[in-house]
């Protein structure tokens, strides 16, 4: 007799749902926006990659900052404070 092992398939999320991540590219572009005329530049004379380059920080920093926001919920939640 042969021993079948079963596995448990779970099924990969596919990380951030899409309505989150329009939501966080269009304010990113907002923040890049910003960002660039703070710095005296016109963004519709940027070369499209230099834009890109720019949107793509900010929405590592909006990801990075929803993390921090995560898991500073979550130490609360169970009571552990670090920061005071």
């Amino acid at each position: 007799m042969k021993s079948e092992s079963k596995s448990i398939t779970i099924p990969y999320v596919g990380g951030i749902p899409s309505k989150y991540r329009r939501f966080i590219r269009e304010k990113a572009i907002d923040r890049a926006r910003t960002r660039i005329i703070v710095a005296g530049n016109d963004p519709r004379k940027m070369r499209q990659d230099d834009l890109e380059v720019v949107v793509k920080e900010e929405e590592d920093k909006i990801k990075s900052s929803i993390k921090e926001k995560g898991l500073l919920a979550v130490l609360a939640l169970l009571g552990l404070n670090f920061f005071g």
